[in-house]
């Protein structure tokens, strides 16, 4: 029998000469993957579950900015910020520092004991929230906030009616991995582990335009309908504030009459901002966009830029619906996390990355078009607002995705210098564009250069 060449995940693990690049933003000085990392993968392979051979094969040795770094001389535009984590860039001073006075101190946990930076934390993310979003819950991981946002929606709602505890989501959304996150997640396939059906959990199409032609808000309530979902029965509404299968955004107007459903009919409204907010989409929550304020806001990754934090940010009376004792998380507010976090937002503010991240996004959207128009055929859309967007491609003459397309011009560009995280989307089909917020505009420019170079080389 043949051996196959080593792969870490769909990845090769076989070395490829390839030409070298030193520009002032890239730099690749060996073949790749690097000879040297080779023997790292070939470990993780033999002890972690094949699930987590997802990304390609970079071994990370040191980031800063908006760059990755190996420890063999290689250097990465990186377009993955840890998958919408990094928003202040990676090893931001202000966050290093931060987390640096807290290890000096030191104090590395605290279970939900109190601590001076919790209230800082808090504070500071009730400044930056609509008014009446004055109470935040801190967690750990988005889809621990998530599942905090479910129990306020079923609490609130059977407070007036214990029949009151359906959530409605959206087809194609992401809402985490654990269970209840799962069942209120829109894609089904990663569902299927579960096998067992929950029909409080409730699905409608998103109006994006693309997949799903009709915009209209009525197609909101005829699907409940069609379900057999009486909007008395509907204790919440929880939405990625962009689907990031696409990005897909909503209309404005669809995102205002999902306002007045939920008013009229005693709904609570959460958006999750887990991968949408600090700054990513050009406005500090993407929600803004669309004028309007949710009940409940779920936060996560870009929150600290690094270590793991999230948060659940709603009004006085409904996040105290608990009484003390009764919502607790181990890790809530570690004061590691928490400086982080502080740190990171404080770089955030002061650097005017939300406004830098608006100000690129024509250069976002002008580089999606330029690659839209020579590969017509193999591109279905794109999107994008502030410095996340999506490239979906696609089977020509379909809107089939493309997945081995998606995976070959990832794999192509991280060998000439540019780090996009495996391919999205329904069908896998998605190239993300997610940079950190500091990125300059020449290295965004030059990023999407070499993506015309990889897609060119796989196309040819």
């Amino acid at each position: 029998m043949t051996e196959q060449p080593p792969r870490y995940g769909r990845y090769s693990l076989e070395p490829e000469e390839v030409p070298q690049v030193d520009t002032p933003h890239r730099r690749i000085l060996t073949a790749q993957p690097a000879p040297g990392a080779v023997e790292v993968f070939r470990r993780l392979n033999a002890v972690e579950p094949s699930s987590m051979s997802c990304q390609p094969p970079v071994l990370w040795d040191r980031a800063t900015g908006y760059n990755v770094e190996d420890a063999f001389g290689n250097r990465w535009i990186d377009w993955s910020s840890c998958v919408l984590v990094a928003n202040a860039g990676h090893g931001h001073p202000l966050v290093r520092e931060r987390v640096g006075e807290v290890l000096q101190k030191p104090l590395l946990a605290s279970f939900v004991f109190a601590h001076e930076g919790r209230a800082e934390l808090c504070e500071r993310l009730a400044a930056v929230s609509p008014s009446g979003l004055d109470k935040v819950f801190l967690l750990t991981t988005g889809s621990e906030a998530v599942e905090c946002a479910i129990k306020f929606m079923r609490a609130n709602g059977r407070k007036s009616d214990p029949g009151r505890k359906v959530i409605v989501s959206f087809r194609g959304g992401f809402h985490g991995r654990t269970l209840g996150s799962q069942y209120a997640g829109g894609i089904e396939p990663l569902k299927e582990w579960i096998g067992v059906e929950d029909s409080s959990f409730i699905q409608v199409p998103f109006p994006d335009g693309y997949l799903v032609e009709d915009l209209s808000f009525d197609l909101f309530e005829s699907t409940l309908e069609d379900a057999g979902v009486q909007p008395s029965e509907v204790a919440g509404v929880l939405s990625e504030s962009y689907l990031g299968i696409g990005p897909d955004f909503f209309p404005v107007d669809y995102a205002r009459s999902l306002r007045r459903w939920c008013d009229d009919n005693g709904a609570l409204l959460c958006f999750d901002e887990v991968q949408s907010g600090f700054g990513r989409t050009g406005k500090y929550f993407c929600f803004e966009h669309y004028g309007i304020t949710p009940d409940l806001v779920a936060c996560g990754k870009g929150i600290s830029g690094s270590l793991p934090l999230s948060a659940v940010i709603g009004s006085s009376e409904l996040m105290d619906i608990f009484p003390p004792g009764s919502m607790t998380s181990t890790h809530s507010a570690s004061p590691l996390s928490v400086a982080a976090a502080l740190g990171s937002l404080e770089a955030i503010e002061r650097e005017g990355l939300t406004g830098h991240a608006a100000d690129l996004e024509t250069v976002l959207l002008e580089g999606m078009a330029s690659i839209e128009s020579r590969w017509a055929e193999n591109v279905g859309c794109t999107r994008g607002k502030g410095l996340v967007g999506g490239i979906r491609l696609v089977r020509p003459g379909t809107l089939e995705p493309d997945s081995e397309l998606a995976l070959r011009a990832t794999e192509a560009a991280y060998r000439k210098g540019l780090l996009l995280f495996s391919p999205v989307g329904l069908g896998g089909g998605c190239l993300k564009i997610a940079p950190p917020l500091c990125i300059p505009r020449d290295a965004l420019q030059e990023g999407f250069a070499v993506l015309e170079e990889s897609l060119e080389e796989v196309l040819k």
